[in-house]
């Protein structure tokens, strides 16, 4: 099927629109963007050179795609956003070009609630939420089937693990290792993300075992490091999915919350 772009948008002649794209009334589309097949640009929405959007996405109005990062220290050099398949990005979002990489990455199937501010040069991973005005420093990861809460904050190069589920207005400063839930304040892990974990398939076996790592690496009164000891120890060969959330640990620059 054709587009169907309204009389009163303006789309550049530079611009790549797909089959089967819808474009509102006043929405603005500039040179140098993709728009993949399908994909529902609403009303007022902007999006602005060097941005990439997938397949059968919907940009709700007044979203902003493609500005420039707002960092200090960028030198005006080519990068992009590039948003997955199927993402949808609700009302008033802002998503910010790259400053040191060489883009800003969203992946497949995310929902990207209203007012939330993506910014430069995070990578976010597929089947992500992120609920209403949460807002993301610069370098921030978020693995896929991450949750952020409603009006969480996010420091700059901080990393929240997949499968990780953030409670609605904490303050990430550290990261967030994989399975776990988190929240209070201060924010510490609450357990790990057990019903989250039930519905996405994962068996009883991976999240007992997930459970025993966390209870004697996190809860048992150890520092991080003779935590892990302590559970290489007991159990010499750590299961697939416990391994993942140990090489998360043991990577962090920033430390991990407990």
């Amino acid at each position: 099927m054709p587009q169907v772009i309204h009389s009163t948008a303006i789309v550049a002649p530079g611009a790549y629109i797909g089959e089967n794209v819808r474009v509102g009334p006043y929405a603005i589309i500039e040179d140098d963007v993709v728009i993949g097949e399908g994909t529902q640009i609403y009303p007022h929405a902007v999006i602005l050179s060097g941005s990439r959007i997938g397949r059968d996405c919907k940009v709700y109005p007044s979203a902003v795609i493609g500005a420039e990062p707002q960092d200090l220290k960028y030198d005006g050099s080519y990068t992009n956003v590039i948003v997955g398949d199927r993402t949808t990005i609700r009302e008033f979002v802002t998503l910010n070009r790259s400053s040191h990489t060489d883009a800003t990455r969203i992946g497949n199937d995310c929902l990207i609630m209203a007012y939330v501010h993506v910014a430069h040069d995070c990578v976010v991973g597929d089947h992500v939420v992120i609920a209403n005005a949460v807002q993301l420093g610069g370098h921030v990861e978020i693995g896929d089937w991450g949750v952020i809460g409603g009006t969480a904050k996010v420091h700059q190069f901080c990393r929240i693990g997949k499968h990780a589920m953030v409670a609605a207005d904490a303050m990430i400063t550290k990261d967030v290792p994989p399975y776990a839930l988190v929240g209070r304040n201060p924010v510490k892990i609450e357990s790990i993300n057990r019903i989250g974990l039930q519905r996405r398939g994962f068996s009883e076996e991976q999240i007992d075992a997930l459970e025993t790592f966390y209870s004697i690496a996190f809860f048992s009164g150890y520092n991080m490091s003779d935590g892990i000891a302590e559970y290489r120890r007991r159990y010499p060969s750590p299961n697939g999915i416990v391994a993942d959330v140990i090489e998360f640990v043991e990577c962090s620059q920033r430390g991990v919350y407990r």
